[in-house]
């Protein structure tokens, strides 16, 4: 596995990379962590604390283009996110972000530098260019966990990807004018070099985005040539914009993402899918490079204004420009709270601070080696600030979905309103949606919180706060809209969570399904005439608690007709159960069931629910 020097060889090394990434992730799902705390802890332990793993000695000297690359694809894959028409009322603070905010930050973040950091007004500026970038690498894994309301995560999320580029091309020019004053460097042919190479890189970023959307609607391109060559036309639009002024090749990919995300692609959503997959691989990859070539020689050169800049950073220059920037737009104020306290930088910052670092100690600066230092321990300082601390800032304002998750029935009948009563009993959030005004009758008249119309519709997008969920149930009459469901939600509450009840003749081979289509099944197979016709005999949903002394085989004895349906875990997570052959649910946990018509519920075990008209 390693060289006879004690290096790991490039494929040991990449395979490292791969499997401390992707394991960090997974951690931090599995026991509810910050991802990106758990990547720079895992780089950290195998780079500079223990010296297992080197990426510039194991990799080689592709290790920076693999980063620049990653990054593009990172920025393209957030591109393809940026839907105007998805914007709704998030696009004026969006525009107020951009517009007022990157200049503002810009400012701000160069008075910081120069008087908390104590650094010099060239590397000040140019730095405070950089500083303009919030972090796309780690919005994405921290929205993901915090579990945001759909306006606040919007601005976040637009505000890094489009700012990205912004801050790049920012520190370009400020570095073209401290070489102005520096050296020979004519500022006329600097500034055309700029203007160029911006003007460049927007219409390759334009033509790109184009020609794939054209290439596409056309048929130019068959389906399964269709990733490899996005990617192929992405690099070649990197590379090409990069050529001409350095880093302009992250305004290229952005651009092109954004007008491939507009384009409305009948292939989008598929595109997007492995886009996104791709980006959770080079999330973890370029984290664990950035940390494991961390040197911590370099952090000793800091003093004590480290810790005031990075001070002064999270709690004057960020929160300033927000509020500055949003103030008289319609935003409401809790959210310009979340926003003003909430500016982690990721590892383009540290990427691209490194590079001018090196560019300006080369112009003669001497306190520009301190820039890649600072901008690493701003780096560590706002990821496990705010990878621990957004979440529970976010539900303190009322922004992000409730400690218990909550559960979407698509479906407006007997059956959902049954079960989401019990539910609401049980304090768990219930939303119940169909598109047909009459059916949620029944669910409005026992006060459970409905949507009218169709769950896939973009008006939902905009009007359900879909992260409040985290269990959805197909459970309408049509048995194909109910499989279109759970096929589309799936990727997004998650193959576990997502469920469908069973479709008429199921079991036949003309009628069955491929396995990667619909959702879970639950109730013993049964259909939704079957169900709906036991609810007609009179049978009534019960809940229950499973403890020591009363223990699941208990339960079965006293209710042996009793139709099992779901397991409500401590945490207030539902698992909806295929039927007695799984497992049996936990102790602590409660169950909810069906019991028969003239079944009496013994006192204190059970709690008893009203007969369905």
């Amino acid at each position: 596995m390693t060289v006879a020097d004690g290096a790991l060889n490039p494929v040991s090394a990449i395979a490292l990379v791969g499997a401390l990434g992707v394991g960090a992730q997974w951690l931090a799902w599995r026991f509810q962590l910050p991802a990106i705390v758990l990547m720079l802890a895992a780089g950290l332990i195998v780079g500079p604390a223990l010296h297992l793993f080197d990426p510039v000695r194991d990799i080689g000297p592709i290790t920076g283009p693999m980063i620049s690359l990653a990054v593009a694809v990172i920025l393209f894959e957030g591109g393809l996110t940026l839907e105007l028409r998805k914007l709704g009322d998030a696009r004026g603070g969006v525009t107020r972000l951009v517009v007022f905010g990157a200049p503002l930050c810009w400012i701000l973040s160069t008075l910081v530098l120069r008087y908390a950091a104590g650094l010099s007004w060239e590397s000040a500026t140019v730095f405070g260019g950089i500083m303009i970038v919030t972090g796309p690498t780690v919005i994405a894994p921290l929205l993901r966990q915090a579990r945001l309301s759909r306006r606040p995560a919007q601005l976040l999320q637009w505000e890094a990807i489009v700012n990205d580029p912004i801050g790049a091309l920012a520190a370009v020019l400020a570095f073209e004018i401290v070489l102005v004053r520096h050296t020979a460097v004519d500022a006329g042919s600097a500034a055309t070099d700029i203007v160029l190479g911006i003007g460049f890189a927007t219409l390759v970023g334009l033509a790109a985005g184009f020609l794939i959307a054209r290439a596409f609607w056309r048929g130019w391109v068959p389906e399964y040539m269709k990733v490899p060559v996005l990617f192929t036309v992405l690099l070649v639009a990197f590379a090409a914009s990069d050529a001409m002024l350095h880093e302009s090749g992250l305004l290229a990919v952005t651009v092109m993402g954004l007008v491939i995300a507009n384009a409305d692609l009948p292939s989008y959503e598929e595109l997007r899918r492995f886009k996104e997959h791709a980006t959770i691989l080079l999330v973890s990859g370029v984290f664990i490079l950035l940390a494991a070539s961390m040197d911590f020689a370099a952090l000793g050169q800091l003093t004590w204004r480290a810790g005031l800049f990075v001070a002064a950073v999270v709690l004057v220059a960020r929160p300033l420009t927000v509020l500055l920037s949003l103030a008289g737009s319609s935003i409401p104020r809790n959210e310009r709270l979340l926003i003003a306290t909430t500016g982690p930088r990721g590892v383009v910052l540290v990427a691209v601070a490194g590079l001018f670092g090196e560019r300006l100690a080369a112009a003669g600066i001497g306190d520009a080696a301190l820039i890649g230092p600072l901008a690493f321990v701003l780096v560590l300082a706002t990821v496990v600030l705010h990878g621990f601390t957004l979440a529970p800032v976010a539900r303190a304002l009322g922004l992000a979905g409730a400690e218990v998750p909550g559960v979407l029935i698509v479906g407006g009948s007997r059956f959902a309103t049954g079960l989401g009563e019990v539910l609401k009993k049980a304090e768990v959030p219930v939303l119940i949606s169909d598109p047909n005004h009459a059916r949620l009758i029944r669910a409005r008249s026992a006060g459970l919180p409905t949507f009218y119309g169709d769950i896939l519709s973009e008006a939902a997008e905009h009007q359900v706060e879909l992260l409040s969920y985290r269990t959805v149930i197909a459970a309408t009459d049509n048995d194909a809209y109910n499989t279109l469901v759970a096929t589309d939600l799936g990727p997004e509450f998650g193959r576990d969570s997502t469920y469908q009840i069973a479709r008429e003749k199921a079991d036949k081979q003309r009628h069955a399904l491929p396995t990667q289509l619909g959702g879970r099944r639950f109730g013993g197979g049964r259909s939704f005439a079957a169900f709906d016709a036991m609810l007609t005999e009179g049978w009534r949903f019960r809940m229950t608690q499973l403890t020591s002394e009363y223990s699941h085989a208990d339960w079965r004895a006293k209710w042996p007709e009793a139709v099992l349906l779901a397991e409500l875990r401590r945490k207030g997570s539902l698992k909806l159960l295929r039927g007695d052959e799984e497992k049996a649910p936990a102790e602590g946990s409660r169950i909810v069931f069906l019991i028969p018509p003239g079944a009496d519920a013994q006192p204190g075990s059970s709690v008893p629910m009203p007969p369905e008209d």
